[in-house]
């Protein structure tokens, strides 16, 4: 069976929120979903043009004097209903990609310091990332905490969260036993 393509599901969702821009909506991936979902703007314009064709958003064009022309699109009826036939639908199997993994897993003929480097950054990046989501919970707690989706948001922000703390614990553990293994190479 195919797989559907997500990015009209992402927008659509998105755009549950508030009418956006392309722009805006990439924004707001980059901002607040970047632990569990990105988009390109290769993949918004295209689908958000589709998506007008097809009545499940609507487009209206902000003119501003000195800037670009920007088009809004906000979801239409027809595209709540979509987005709510998707949302009942089973989920399909997951999909796990890495890279880090990938070329680790390739890796048997580089210095392990640079498979130890591409960790330390994978390290910095999700320590990062559980910074973040400690801000995210104390909007949730205060200033979002009266939203409907703050369950729901609070439910997906533990889910990055414990995915960033078991990568970090990870990231630590396989830094120690690569650090030991060049250790044990160089005698």
């Amino acid at each position: 069976m195919a797989k559907t393509n997500k990015t009209r599901y992402a927008l659509l969702g998105v755009l549950t929120l508030r009418p956006c821009s392309g722009y805006d909506i990439k924004k707001f991936c980059d901002n607040h979903l970047n632990y569990i979902w990105s988009e390109n703007y290769s993949h918004i314009y295209p689908v958000l043009r589709q998506m007008e064709l097809e009545g499940l958003v609507t487009k209206i064009t902000e003119h501003t004097e000195g800037r670009p022309v920007k088009n809004v699109y906000s979801i239409s009826e027809k595209g709540k209903a979509e987005l709510n036939d998707w949302l009942l639908l089973p989920i399909e199997p997951y999909s796990f990609r890495s890279e880090l993994l990938l070329k680790i897993f390739f890796s048997g003929d580089i210095p392990l310091t640079n498979i130890i480097e591409k960790l330390e950054a994978k390290l910095d990046s999700d320590k990062q990332m559980l910074e973040y989501h400690e801000k995210i919970e104390q909007m949730l707690n205060t200033e979002l905490r009266d939203r409907k989706e703050t369950y729901l948001w609070r439910a997906v922000l533990s889910y990055g969260r414990h995915n960033a703390r078991a990568t970090i614990t990870w990231c630590e553990e396989t830094i120690q036993y690569l650090k030991e293994l060049a250790e044990q190479e160089k005698l």
